[in-house]
């Protein structure tokens, strides 16, 4: 069972290379479950991707149930750098030009400028964060 510090999904393997596995699993927002879930139209769920490093200690199969494992850490380290630090940079931003003298539309296209370039610096620096978010599998119970 898994506990506070890990992020668990259950997933369907895809496809088993020697250095990949591909797992999907179905992203659910919280209200995905709820039994009124058809009728609002707020729940989202989606099919997602996701790339595990092979590991040969567990025989896998494709079209085997595994559960993907994150570190909870790991989860929280990329809520930061997705929406916390953006929304700290635009903010800065725009206080920052308004405080120059600037109109607030200008201060408003600049704040915006600045988080687009914060996503690019982030797009540049994928590989690396790639290498820190691995995930693991375990077969199902």
């Amino acid at each position: 069972m898994a506990g506070k510090e890990e992020i668990t999904h259950p997933g369907k393997i895809l496809e088993i290379t020697p250095s990949q596995i591909l797992v999907e699993i179905e992203a659910r927002s919280a209200c995905a479950a709820c039994h009124a879930s058809g009728l609002c139209g707020l729940s989202d769920s989606e099919q997602k991707i996701i790339s595990v490093p092979a590991s040969f200690r567990d025989n896998y199969s494709v079209g085997e149930e595994v559960d993907v494992v994150l570190k909870a850490s790991m989860g929280h380290k990329a809520v930061w750098l997705a929406y916390c630090i953006p929304l700290v940079v635009l903010i800065t931003v725009i206080f920052t030009a308004l405080k120059s003298g600037m109109s607030e539309l200008a201060a408003a296209l600049l704040g915006i400028c600045g988080a687009a370039l914060y996503y690019f610096v982030l797009w540049l620096k994928r590989d690396r964060l790639r290498t820190e978010y691995n995930f693991i599998i375990r077969k199902r119970l």
